[in-house]
């Protein structure tokens, strides 16, 4: 194991109590904490590289319907008015003449959902698991959830500095 993936774990690890504590926070502490880490988990995950890289690596959900909208709602809750944004890199943009509105608690439970399946995957799990679960993760980040991760920093920015 690398000590990139032992750090990106450990970035997972904090993202995913950040959110599950986000009931407990402050609105502005709570957007203050995610600017920190978001930018630091995009740059772990764009670093990551699985030592031996498996065919038609996937991770198993583990995190359960009811769990995820309970950290959605939170969020959602707790940044009120704030959580809607409009979203310019929607692909159906494209075809449309109306802006796409855009859920930051949708998107940062998104993010929890593959940390949070990530963690469950690699917890006691050998090293050959851990590569693949690695692997997994990367592909996923490549494809969907690092443009999630961008998209999300916009609107997070423009509640923290007030600025468009």
């Amino acid at each position: 194991m690398t000590n990139n993936t032992l750090a990106f774990i450990a970035l997972c690890n904090e993202y995913c109590a950040a959110v599950e504590h986000a009931r407990e926070t402050e609105s502005t502490d709570f957007v203050r904490t995610m600017l920190r880490l978001l930018p630091r988990l995009y740059i772990s995950a764009a670093d990551l590289q699985a030592e031996s890289a498996l065919f038609d690596s996937y991770i198993d959900s583990a995190l359960d319907e009811d769990y995820y909208d309970s950290m959605r709602r939170n969020m959602e809750m707790l940044l009120g008015e704030n959580d809607t944004y409009l979203e310019v890199f929607e692909e159906d943009m494209k075809y449309s003449d109306t802006p796409i509105g855009a859920s930051i608690a949708e998107n940062l439970a998104d993010l929890f959902q593959v940390a949070y399946n990530f963690l469950e995957a690699v917890r006691d799990a050998p090293d050959e698991l851990i590569d693949a679960a690695v692997a997994a993760v990367s592909d996923d980040f490549k494809s969907y959830w690092g443009q999630t991760l961008c998209n999300v920093l916009r609107p997070l920015n423009h509640i923290y500095y007030g600025q468009l």
